[in-house]
């Protein structure tokens, strides 16, 4: 059987394979169970292999090259359009087949277990800090109701909770609600350090982790999610399509030579795009900090320095935080990329 691209429609029982020769002409249409798919694909000739970036596909992209084959990941969106009228498992393979073999169309590196392994932690932390988030306004709303305010500052929780709880103010009841409701938050807190205590010791063996945290706004969380997420930027051509894949570029609505460009997109990974912004924050807020303590004038300062104030005059403080997080993308991708160290006074002051 000549078959030069298979599409596999990956599923948690049952996959649905097409497979194309290298005239595009369908040699293959088979259903196999989850244990079938690796012997079948084994007894294959090696080919190119295309499958959309879902759950489990970077098990599958892995399990399926060692094997020999070429196996590329495609984003869910980028399929859709090459599925013919109704949507069934035949024509999912089908669509990515032929989605596959597009020669400008964009796909997803396979992650590594390693890579795998330090997401799994940042995913599991994120939850956390939701869980932390919930019990802070739960605790608050519910003192609320006896009469206590809680300052704002997430560190205040505790402090406050354990002088009501040291005091003589609450029914026998209430007060042993809010213990179960303390031990729960004290439980959460230590998951949480728990958790970075390991991300500290898997980033001591990361390539480019030094030079990455000497990116300012970016420390031990953003720079571990960052190479677990886009590795050696191999994927990315330049420092914009590391930005657009983030959802940090404007979007378009241009039509008949006009061009009209709108918010950012807000595309791609939320979770890194709101680090990368966070970590903006604080760059622009302790750059502002700085001029306001120490007097100087904008001349004294880097090229990155001035253009972050001039955006600021202008744009106002949000609009330049997105902005700056824009620039760090950049940075990141030029770090990551050529293995150089961050200096400031290289950054240029054009986004």
């Amino acid at each position: 059987m000549d078959i030069n691209t298979i599409g596999i429609d990956i599923a948690k029982r049952v996959f649905q394979l097409h497979g194309v020769d290298k005239h595009g002409k369908p040699v293959l249409k088979k259903k196999l169970l989850r244990d079938q798919v690796l012997m079948f694909m084994a007894n294959l000739p090696k080919c190119l292999v295309g499958m959309e970036a879902c759950g489990g596909a970077n098990y599958w992209g892995r399990e399926i090259s060692k094997l020999g084959h070429e196996v590329k990941l495609i984003a869910p969106q980028f399929v859709k359009p090459y599925v013919k009228t109704n949507k069934n498992d035949q024509a999912d393979a089908e669509a990515i087949c032929e989605a596959v073999t597009r020669p400008n169309m964009r796909f997803v590196p396979i992650k590594s277990i390693e890579q795998q392994d330090i997401l799994s932690i940042h995913r599991v932390r994120e939850r956390l800090i939701r869980n932390r988030t919930a019990l802070a306004n739960e605790i608050r709303g519910l003192l609320l109701e006896f009469g206590f305010i809680i300052p704002q500052g997430i560190n205040k929780i505790i402090i406050k909770l354990t002088e009501i709880l040291d005091g003589d103010y609450l029914s026998p009841m209430s007060y042993q609600t809010f213990c179960d409701l303390k031990e729960e938050f004290i439980d959460n807190d230590q998951k949480l350090k728990e958790l970075e205590k390991r991300l500290k010791i898997i980033a001591s063996g990361l390539d480019r982790y030094q030079q990455l945290t000497a990116i300012p706004g970016l420390g031990l969380i953003s720079a571990t999610a960052l190479i677990a997420s886009i590795g050696n930027c191999s994927c990315f051509e330049n420092g914009r399509q590391l930005s657009a894949w983030l959802g940090l570029v404007p979007r378009q609505s241009s039509s008949g030579g006009k061009e009209k460009l709108l918010g950012i997109s807000k595309r791609g990974d939320v979770y890194l795009r709101t680090l990368l912004i966070q970590g903006a924050r604080a760059v622009l807020n302790a750059k502002l900090k700085f001029i306001t303590e120490e007097q100087k004038t904008k001349k004294d300062h880097s090229m990155f320095a001035q253009w972050m104030f001039n955006l600021f005059e202008r744009s106002g403080h949000n609009k330049t935080i997105v902005a700056v997080a824009g620039k760090l993308a950049r940075v990141v991708f030029s770090v990551l990329k050529s293995g150089n160290d961050y200096v400031e006074s290289k950054v240029c002051s054009s986004r």
